[in-house]
Protein backbone atom coordinates (compact mmCIF):
# COMPACT_ATOMS: atom_id res chain seq x y z
CA UNK A 1 0.00 0.00 0.00
CA UNK A 2 1.23 3.44 -1.01
CA UNK A 3 0.95 6.19 1.78
CA UNK A 4 1.10 9.75 0.85
CA UNK A 5 2.12 12.42 3.42
CA UNK A 6 -0.47 14.46 4.58
CA UNK A 7 0.78 17.69 3.59
CA UNK A 8 0.28 16.07 -0.10
CA UNK A 9 -3.36 15.52 1.11
CA UNK A 10 -4.19 19.29 2.48
CA UNK A 11 -2.81 20.76 -0.55
CA UNK A 12 -4.47 18.48 -3.18
CA UNK A 13 -8.01 18.93 -1.65
CA UNK A 14 -6.89 22.90 -1.31
CA UNK A 15 -6.54 22.86 -5.14
CA UNK A 16 -9.79 21.04 -5.70
CA UNK A 17 -11.47 23.11 -2.97
CA UNK A 18 -10.38 26.38 -4.65
CA UNK A 19 -11.43 24.91 -7.98
CA UNK A 20 -14.80 24.13 -7.23
CA UNK A 21 -15.46 27.69 -5.46
CA UNK A 22 -14.12 29.77 -8.22
CA UNK A 23 -17.38 27.95 -10.28
CA UNK A 24 -19.95 27.42 -7.13
CA UNK A 25 -19.85 30.84 -5.06
CA UNK A 26 -20.41 30.86 -1.32
CA UNK A 27 -20.38 27.38 -0.11
CA UNK A 28 -17.15 26.61 1.31
CA UNK A 29 -18.12 24.82 3.97
CA UNK A 30 -20.41 22.23 1.80
CA UNK A 31 -17.52 21.54 -0.34
CA UNK A 32 -15.29 20.79 2.19
CA UNK A 33 -17.49 18.50 3.56
CA UNK A 34 -18.25 16.74 0.52
CA UNK A 35 -14.52 16.33 0.42
CA UNK A 36 -13.95 14.94 4.41
CA UNK A 37 -16.88 12.47 2.78
CA UNK A 38 -14.93 11.38 0.14
CA UNK A 39 -12.06 10.86 2.56
CA UNK A 40 -13.51 8.79 4.44
CA UNK A 41 -15.40 6.51 1.88
CA UNK A 42 -18.64 7.79 2.92
CA UNK A 43 -21.76 8.93 0.49
CA UNK A 44 -23.66 12.09 0.75
CA UNK A 45 -27.32 13.55 0.74
CA UNK A 46 -27.52 17.17 -0.32
CA UNK A 47 -30.37 18.98 1.03
CA UNK A 48 -31.28 22.42 -0.51
CA UNK A 49 -34.31 24.70 -2.71
CA UNK A 50 -34.12 24.38 -6.30
CA UNK A 51 -31.40 26.47 -7.96
CA UNK A 52 -29.23 26.37 -5.32
CA UNK A 53 -26.50 24.29 -7.35
CA UNK A 54 -26.51 21.37 -5.61
CA UNK A 55 -26.14 19.32 -9.36
CA UNK A 56 -23.35 22.08 -10.20
CA UNK A 57 -21.64 21.56 -6.94
CA UNK A 58 -21.50 17.68 -7.83
CA UNK A 59 -20.72 17.61 -11.65
CA UNK A 60 -17.82 20.35 -10.46
CA UNK A 61 -16.38 17.44 -8.23
CA UNK A 62 -16.57 15.18 -10.94
CA UNK A 63 -14.69 17.79 -13.31
CA UNK A 64 -11.95 18.15 -10.84
CA UNK A 65 -11.16 14.69 -10.55
CA UNK A 66 -11.35 14.28 -14.12
CA UNK A 67 -14.16 11.52 -13.80
CA UNK A 68 -16.91 13.43 -16.05
CA UNK A 69 -16.84 11.90 -19.56
CA UNK A 70 -14.36 9.05 -18.98
CA UNK A 71 -15.25 5.07 -19.11
CA UNK A 72 -12.73 3.17 -17.20
CA UNK A 73 -12.37 -0.62 -18.14
CA UNK A 74 -11.88 -2.64 -14.84
CA UNK A 75 -11.57 -6.74 -14.76
CA UNK A 76 -13.59 -6.06 -17.81
CA UNK A 77 -16.43 -4.52 -16.56
CA UNK A 78 -16.85 -0.85 -18.23
CA UNK A 79 -17.54 1.85 -15.56
CA UNK A 80 -18.14 5.66 -16.04
CA UNK A 81 -16.37 8.18 -14.29
CA UNK A 82 -19.95 10.19 -13.75
CA UNK A 83 -23.33 8.94 -14.01
CA UNK A 84 -26.43 10.94 -13.27
CA UNK A 85 -30.01 9.49 -12.54
CA UNK A 86 -32.61 11.54 -12.84
CA UNK A 87 -35.36 9.48 -9.66
CA UNK A 88 -39.12 9.85 -11.30
CA UNK A 89 -41.94 7.47 -9.53
CA UNK A 90 -41.86 4.96 -12.82
CA UNK A 91 -38.15 4.42 -12.42
CA UNK A 92 -37.18 0.80 -12.07
CA UNK A 93 -34.63 -1.06 -9.71
CA UNK A 94 -32.92 -2.72 -12.76
CA UNK A 95 -32.69 1.16 -14.52
CA UNK A 96 -30.44 1.17 -11.75
CA UNK A 97 -28.34 -1.66 -11.30
CA UNK A 98 -29.04 -2.94 -14.72
CA UNK A 99 -30.69 -5.95 -16.03
CA UNK A 100 -29.93 -9.46 -18.27
CA UNK A 101 -31.77 -8.56 -22.09
CA UNK A 102 -32.30 -11.59 -24.37
CA UNK A 103 -29.75 -11.74 -27.29
CA UNK A 104 -31.70 -13.21 -30.19
CA UNK A 105 -28.00 -14.09 -32.51
CA UNK A 106 -26.30 -16.00 -29.78
CA UNK A 107 -30.21 -16.88 -27.96
CA UNK A 108 -28.16 -16.32 -24.09
CA UNK A 109 -29.03 -13.60 -21.61
CA UNK A 110 -26.44 -10.73 -21.26
CA UNK A 111 -25.76 -8.30 -18.97
CA UNK A 112 -26.52 -4.80 -19.35
CA UNK A 113 -25.13 -2.62 -16.63
CA UNK A 114 -26.85 0.29 -15.04
CA UNK A 115 -25.61 3.77 -14.14
CA UNK A 116 -24.69 2.89 -11.13
CA UNK A 117 -21.84 1.43 -11.96
CA UNK A 118 -19.63 4.62 -12.05
CA UNK A 119 -16.97 5.98 -9.98
CA UNK A 120 -19.54 9.00 -8.87
CA UNK A 121 -22.97 8.65 -8.88
CA UNK A 122 -25.52 11.68 -9.04
CA UNK A 123 -28.90 10.58 -7.71
CA UNK A 124 -30.83 12.73 -8.53
CA UNK A 125 -34.32 14.62 -6.20
CA UNK A 126 -33.92 10.43 -4.91
CA UNK A 127 -36.96 11.05 -3.18
CA UNK A 128 -39.35 11.14 -6.33
CA UNK A 129 -38.41 7.55 -6.25
CA UNK A 130 -41.01 5.09 -5.14
CA UNK A 131 -39.23 2.94 -2.12
CA UNK A 132 -38.28 -0.37 -3.56
CA UNK A 133 -36.37 2.21 -6.40
CA UNK A 134 -34.74 3.41 -3.91
CA UNK A 135 -33.91 0.63 -1.64
CA UNK A 136 -31.95 -0.84 -5.19
CA UNK A 137 -29.36 2.16 -4.88
CA UNK A 138 -28.89 2.10 -0.95
CA UNK A 139 -28.17 -1.43 -1.08
CA UNK A 140 -25.58 -1.16 -3.77
CA UNK A 141 -24.23 1.65 -1.41
CA UNK A 142 -24.23 -0.50 1.62
CA UNK A 143 -22.91 -3.62 -0.22
CA UNK A 144 -20.95 -1.77 -3.29
CA UNK A 145 -21.83 -4.51 -5.61
CA UNK A 146 -24.78 -5.37 -7.49
CA UNK A 147 -26.19 -8.64 -8.49
CA UNK A 148 -26.93 -9.30 -12.12
CA UNK A 149 -28.86 -12.73 -13.05
CA UNK A 150 -26.31 -15.20 -11.35
CA UNK A 151 -23.05 -12.58 -11.00
CA UNK A 152 -22.09 -10.49 -8.53
CA UNK A 153 -20.26 -7.34 -9.87
CA UNK A 154 -17.98 -4.85 -7.30
CA UNK A 155 -18.89 -1.42 -7.51
CA UNK A 156 -15.37 -0.58 -5.85
CA UNK A 157 -12.18 -2.11 -6.64
CA UNK A 158 -9.78 -0.39 -4.38
CA UNK A 159 -6.39 -2.40 -5.20
CA UNK A 160 -7.15 -0.71 -9.14
CA UNK A 161 -8.18 2.55 -8.06
CA UNK A 162 -12.10 1.98 -8.29
CA UNK A 163 -13.64 3.71 -5.54
CA UNK A 164 -17.81 4.19 -5.50
CA UNK A 165 -18.76 7.60 -4.39
CA UNK A 166 -22.94 8.20 -4.08
CA UNK A 167 -24.62 11.75 -3.96
CA UNK A 168 -27.61 12.32 -3.89
CA UNK A 169 -30.15 15.76 -3.69
CA UNK A 170 -33.44 16.38 -2.49
CA UNK A 171 -35.87 19.09 -2.07
CA UNK A 172 -37.38 19.67 1.59
CA UNK A 173 -39.90 22.11 0.46
CA UNK A 174 -41.76 19.50 -1.82
CA UNK A 175 -43.76 17.01 -0.19
CA UNK A 176 -46.07 16.09 -3.25
CA UNK A 177 -45.59 12.77 -5.06
CA UNK A 178 -42.49 11.97 -3.07
CA UNK A 179 -41.12 9.08 -0.79
CA UNK A 180 -39.11 10.62 1.97
CA UNK A 181 -36.11 7.95 2.89
CA UNK A 182 -36.67 6.41 6.07
CA UNK A 183 -34.25 6.64 8.56
CA UNK A 184 -33.25 3.52 8.39
CA UNK A 185 -32.33 4.26 4.73
CA UNK A 186 -31.08 7.67 5.74
CA UNK A 187 -28.27 5.64 7.95
CA UNK A 188 -26.68 5.13 4.59
CA UNK A 189 -25.10 8.50 3.91
CA UNK A 190 -22.18 9.10 5.91
CA UNK A 191 -23.69 13.04 6.10
CA UNK A 192 -26.40 15.41 5.25
CA UNK A 193 -25.82 18.25 4.00
CA UNK A 194 -28.33 21.36 3.59
CA UNK A 195 -27.42 23.87 1.12
CA UNK A 196 -29.55 27.58 2.14
CA UNK A 197 -29.65 30.69 -0.01
CA UNK A 198 -26.23 32.89 -0.94
CA UNK A 199 -25.31 33.77 2.74
CA UNK A 200 -24.82 37.50 1.47
CA UNK A 201 -25.77 40.28 -0.98
CA UNK A 202 -22.12 40.25 -2.00
CA UNK A 203 -21.91 36.68 -3.01
CA UNK A 204 -25.45 36.35 -4.44
CA UNK A 205 -24.44 39.33 -6.93
CA UNK A 206 -20.75 37.71 -7.65
CA UNK A 207 -23.20 34.69 -8.51
CA UNK A 208 -25.18 36.83 -11.37
CA UNK A 209 -21.90 38.17 -12.39
CA UNK A 210 -20.09 34.73 -13.37
CA UNK A 211 -23.04 33.57 -15.55
CA UNK A 212 -24.40 36.98 -17.60
CA UNK A 213 -21.41 36.48 -20.44
CA UNK A 214 -21.86 33.14 -20.57
CA UNK A 215 -23.71 30.49 -22.80
CA UNK A 216 -22.39 27.62 -21.08
CA UNK A 217 -22.25 26.71 -17.68
CA UNK A 218 -18.90 27.66 -15.91
CA UNK A 219 -18.40 24.56 -14.07
CA UNK A 220 -17.36 23.20 -17.79
CA UNK A 221 -14.33 24.64 -17.93
CA UNK A 222 -12.93 22.90 -14.81
CA UNK A 223 -9.73 21.03 -15.24
CA UNK A 224 -8.57 17.69 -13.24
CA UNK A 225 -6.46 18.19 -10.60
CA UNK A 226 -6.14 14.61 -9.47
CA UNK A 227 -6.58 11.12 -10.93
CA UNK A 228 -9.27 8.47 -9.52
CA UNK A 229 -6.25 6.54 -7.80
CA UNK A 230 -5.17 9.17 -5.55
CA UNK A 231 -8.51 9.17 -4.11
CA UNK A 232 -8.28 5.35 -2.97
CA UNK A 233 -4.68 6.34 -1.72
CA UNK A 234 -5.89 9.37 -0.23
CA UNK A 235 -8.51 7.20 1.78
CA UNK A 236 -5.92 4.67 2.77
CA UNK A 237 -3.88 7.24 4.17
CA UNK A 238 -6.65 8.80 6.48
CA UNK A 239 -7.53 5.81 8.02
CA UNK A 240 -4.25 4.34 8.64
CA UNK A 241 -1.90 7.33 9.85
CA UNK A 242 -4.65 10.04 11.15
CA UNK A 243 -4.78 8.66 14.77
CA UNK A 244 -7.21 9.68 17.29
CA UNK A 245 -6.14 10.15 20.90
CA UNK A 246 -7.60 8.46 24.32
CA UNK A 247 -9.30 12.09 25.41
CA UNK A 248 -10.96 12.65 22.15
CA UNK A 249 -11.89 9.15 21.69
CA UNK A 250 -13.85 9.28 25.15
CA UNK A 251 -15.56 12.96 23.99
CA UNK A 252 -17.03 11.52 20.63
CA UNK A 253 -18.53 8.24 23.02
CA UNK A 254 -19.54 10.88 25.16
CA UNK A 255 -21.42 13.02 22.65
CA UNK A 256 -22.93 10.06 21.36
CA UNK A 257 -24.48 8.46 24.03
CA UNK A 258 -26.13 11.99 24.98
CA UNK A 259 -27.99 12.01 22.41
CA UNK A 260 -30.19 9.07 24.22
CA UNK A 261 -33.10 9.95 26.27
CA UNK A 262 -32.46 6.93 28.25
CA UNK A 263 -29.14 8.07 29.27
CA UNK A 264 -29.28 11.79 29.53
CA UNK A 265 -32.57 13.39 30.41
CA UNK A 266 -32.64 16.26 28.96
CA UNK A 267 -31.85 15.12 25.27
CA UNK A 268 -35.65 13.91 25.84
CA UNK A 269 -36.69 18.04 25.45
CA UNK A 270 -35.03 17.89 21.76
CA UNK A 271 -34.66 13.96 20.75
CA UNK A 272 -37.10 11.04 20.21
CA UNK A 273 -33.96 8.58 19.45
CA UNK A 274 -30.85 9.13 19.97
CA UNK A 275 -27.18 8.04 17.75
CA UNK A 276 -27.00 4.76 17.29
CA UNK A 277 -22.95 2.81 17.74
CA UNK A 278 -22.44 3.13 13.76
CA UNK A 279 -22.65 7.17 14.08
CA UNK A 280 -20.41 7.01 16.52
CA UNK A 281 -18.06 4.92 13.96
CA UNK A 282 -18.52 7.55 11.04
CA UNK A 283 -18.12 10.85 13.23
CA UNK A 284 -14.66 9.23 14.21
CA UNK A 285 -14.16 8.63 10.26
CA UNK A 286 -15.30 12.25 9.40
CA UNK A 287 -12.95 13.68 12.20
CA UNK A 288 -10.11 11.79 10.78
CA UNK A 289 -10.86 13.13 7.63
CA UNK A 290 -11.27 16.75 8.22
CA UNK A 291 -7.61 15.99 10.25
CA UNK A 292 -6.32 15.31 7.53
CA UNK A 293 -7.66 18.61 5.50
CA UNK A 294 -5.87 20.52 8.37
CA UNK A 295 -2.73 18.34 7.43
CA UNK A 296 -2.29 17.00 10.74
CA UNK A 297 -1.93 13.26 12.05
CA UNK A 298 -3.71 13.81 15.08
CA UNK A 299 -8.00 14.22 15.53
CA UNK A 300 -8.61 17.54 17.71
CA UNK A 301 -12.12 18.31 19.12
CA UNK A 302 -12.40 21.13 16.36
CA UNK A 303 -12.55 18.70 14.06
CA UNK A 304 -15.12 16.55 15.69
CA UNK A 305 -17.29 19.28 16.06
CA UNK A 306 -17.06 21.04 12.46
CA UNK A 307 -18.35 17.44 11.05
CA UNK A 308 -20.83 16.64 14.32
CA UNK A 309 -23.93 18.33 12.73
CA UNK A 310 -23.72 16.77 9.07
CA UNK A 311 -23.10 13.46 10.67
CA UNK A 312 -25.50 13.11 12.97
CA UNK A 313 -28.65 15.63 11.96
CA UNK A 314 -30.48 12.61 9.83
CA UNK A 315 -29.57 10.15 12.54
CA UNK A 316 -31.23 11.73 15.44
CA UNK A 317 -34.95 11.72 15.56
CA UNK A 318 -36.49 15.06 16.65
CA UNK A 319 -39.16 15.42 19.64
CA UNK A 320 -42.42 15.99 17.72
CA UNK A 321 -44.06 18.35 20.38
CA UNK A 322 -40.66 20.66 20.09
CA UNK A 323 -40.77 20.69 16.18
CA UNK A 324 -44.20 21.20 16.16
CA UNK A 325 -43.42 24.74 17.86
CA UNK A 326 -40.80 25.64 15.55
CA UNK A 327 -42.52 24.83 12.55
CA UNK A 328 -45.21 27.25 14.08
CA UNK A 329 -42.89 30.30 13.84
CA UNK A 330 -42.21 29.50 10.08
CA UNK A 331 -39.47 28.13 7.60
CA UNK A 332 -41.10 24.30 7.93
CA UNK A 333 -37.72 22.56 6.14
CA UNK A 334 -35.25 24.45 8.61
CA UNK A 335 -37.27 23.37 11.68
CA UNK A 336 -35.51 20.04 12.08
CA UNK A 337 -32.32 21.28 11.37
CA UNK A 338 -32.97 24.04 14.25
CA UNK A 339 -34.02 21.83 16.72
CA UNK A 340 -31.60 19.27 16.31
CA UNK A 341 -28.53 22.03 16.59
CA UNK A 342 -30.31 23.46 19.53
CA UNK A 343 -30.08 19.52 20.57
CA UNK A 344 -26.21 18.97 19.81
CA UNK A 345 -25.54 22.40 21.49
CA UNK A 346 -26.52 21.81 25.09
CA UNK A 347 -25.10 18.08 25.07
CA UNK A 348 -21.66 19.74 23.43
CA UNK A 349 -21.60 21.91 26.18
CA UNK A 350 -22.39 19.28 28.82
CA UNK A 351 -20.42 16.72 27.93
CA UNK A 352 -17.42 19.33 27.89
Amino acid sequence: MIVLDLSEIKEVCRKISDSINSVVLGYEKEVKLILVSLLSNGHVLLEGVPGVAKTTLIKSIAKTLGLSEKTVVVDGVPYRGFSRIQFTPDLMPSDITGTLVYNPQTREFEPRLGPVFSYIVLADEINRAVPRTQSALLQAMQEREVTIGDKTYPLEIREKGKFFFVLATQNPVEQEATYPLPEAQLDRFLMRIFMEYPPSLEVEKNVYRLHMSRVKEPYEDLEPVVEAPWIIKAQETVATQVTVPEDILEYITRLIRSTRPQIFEPAADYFELGASPRAGIFLVKAAKAHAALRGSSEVEEVDVEEVLFSVLNHRLIPSFEKLVEIEVKGERHLARYKLIKEGLDLIKKTVR
